[in-house]
């Protein structure tokens, strides 16, 4: 087969991994306008937003490890197939229950996206460079698409109805339907042994209960539940890792951690993803709470990040020719230092631009990291564990995402209040109050909240600084690990059925 054929075949693989992105983040300006028409209580509007999210997380190991052995093309195939007629079915829904329920069935859907293209592209490219080059638009594609997403939700919604947003995806899916078969190869592990119900059923519920109870500690008052929910998926967890462990054919191979490369990266992806959500977090609500600016134009002045992180994942393989990839992710890590620290400047005169550059650079130096990390981890592993590989790669992703938007938003939070000395849970709810004040006391308050507002952007810019530069100590002292079971990828051609 040619090389253009090849890579045919791998820009058919970055649809889905675009797609699976920017819906988990294109429902967040559509979820007032549906929530209007369908009459969605504030509980089921955070179903309706949170839902997806929660069962890819729970399922992406599942998923990931069921690739290897059903088939990465079977499976990619069966779930888009799936994506595309749920997202039909979530374009004209009329009740909220509905919608939680399709929405929670497209995150399984979604769950097998990810890791299936990954894995796949480890088998189309035997060259290191084809293959590093092709990750790197795969991870440009994933970390662009989160940002991405509320861009293309707006534009949608200038124009047509909520659903449309769902509709998008459809013709997406319905191309990798027809094309796959043609274009990709199919790959399964002859070593794979029967799927473990137990082990699906404690993995699905240890990460249900864990990202449940991370968002939950940062949006509801009362916190005993979430709290509660965290503790016994920390426990289940513990259940499933013991289970992994005894198994001949795990679910889960937590044996890989005996790389250290390995562990360094997906130690790097976890932390790197806590930095980057609860800057983004903080960097959005400022965007709109203290700059004044709405929604949508706070997408697009958020898009820099999106753009930093596919800059920098396009760039990598380049840099990776002239350096050591672990230089050259260290290198890209102090870059994301350096822009952290921007967000500490903001809040006088420049702001915005301050801190659009902030997120930029930010977002510009975990490129490396993204891309050559998440190759590191595919390719230090045999052909056969690819897609398990790849499930954990994307298991970081989201635990970092939720640990980010929980930890630093607590954080946040606590500096706002010791702000207000407990005169204001948040800058909504100043805002709201200082409409029933007199005009010069409204105004007051509204400086007052905004300045404690943008302190806790600070005190959060200062953290991720801290974790980046951690990481860059962490990959310049990790020493490579010798691989005893070298991973041949098999030929394209061959493995093609």
């Amino acid at each position: 087969m040619r090389i253009d054929r090849v890579w045919l075949g791998a820009a058919l693989l970055m649809l889905p991994t675009l797609l699976v992105a920017m819906d988990t983040t294109a429902l967040l300006l559509a979820l007032p306008r549906l929530s209007a028409d369908l009459g969605a209580t504030a509980v089921q509007q955070l179903w309706i937003s949170d839902g997806y999210g929660f069962l890819v997380a729970g399922m992406v190991i599942t998923m990931g490890t069921l690739a290897d052995r059903v088939g990465r093309r079977r499976l990619l195939i069966t779930g888009a197939a799936a994506f595309a007629v749920l997202s039909a079915v979530a374009a004209f829904v009329t009740d909220p229950l509905m919608l939680i329920v399709v929405r929670a069935l497209l995150g399984v859907a979604g769950a097998t996206l990810a890791p299936s293209t990954l894995a796949l592209l480890t088998n189309m490219f035997r060259d290191e460079r084809q293959r590093g080059k092709a990750i790197a638009i795969w991870a440009t594609c994933q970390f662009a698409g989160g940002a991405l997403g509320p861009v293309l939700a707006g534009l949608l919604l200038q124009h047509f109805w909520w659903g449309s947003v769902f509709l998008a995806a459809v013709p997406t899916m319905a191309l990798l339907v027809l094309a796959g078969p043609v274009l990709l190869p199919e790959f399964r592990s002859d070593q794979a042994g029967r799927l473990d119900p137990a082990s699906v059923g404690l993995s699905l519920a240890a990460m249900l209960l864990m990202v449940y109870g991370i968002k939950g500690l940062t949006i509801q008052s009362a916190r005993a539940v979430p709290a509660m929910a965290l503790i016994v998926g920390a426990a289940i967890g513990v259940v499933f890792v013991r289970r992994q462990l005894r198994l001949e054919t795990p679910l889960l191979d937590l044996r890989l951690f005996r790389n250290r490369p390995f562990t360094a990266v997906i130690i790097a992806l976890v932390c790197a993803g806590i930095a980057m959500a609860g800057t983004g977090l903080l960097v959005t609500q400022y965007l709109q709470s203290v700059l004044g600016f709405s929604p949508v134009a706070s997408a697009m002045l958020f898009a820099p990040m999106g753009l930093g992180v596919a800059v920098g994942t396009m760039a990598a393989p380049a840099l990776a020719r002239r350096v050591k990839q672990t230089t050259a992710i260290a290198g890209g890590l102090a870059g994301s230092a350096l822009g952290s620290l921007l967000l500490v400047a903001v809040g006088g005169p420049g702001s915005l631009p301050l801190s659009m550059t902030g997120i930029a650079v930010l977002a510009l130096g975990t490129g490396p990291l993204f891309a050559l990390g998440t190759g590191m981890i595919v390719g230090s592993v045999p052909p056969e564990r690819a897609g398990s590989a790849a499930s954990m790669s994307e298991t970081g992703n989201y635990i970092g995402g939720s640990l980010g938007f929980a930890l630093l938003g607590v954080v946040a939070t606590a500096v706002y209040h010791s702000r207000m000395d407990g005169t204001s849970d948040s800058l909504a709810d100043a805002v709201a109050a200082s409409r029933h004040l007199p005009a010069g006391q409204g105004a007051d308050l509204l400086h007052t909240a905004r300045e404690a507002f943008t302190a806790g952007l600070h005190i959060t810019g200062i953290i991720a600084a801290v974790i980046f530069a951690g990481l860059t100590v962490l990959i310049l002292t990790t020493r490579p690990a010798t691989r005893t079971t070298p991973a041949v990828l098999p030929d394209y051609e061959a493995a093609r059925s």
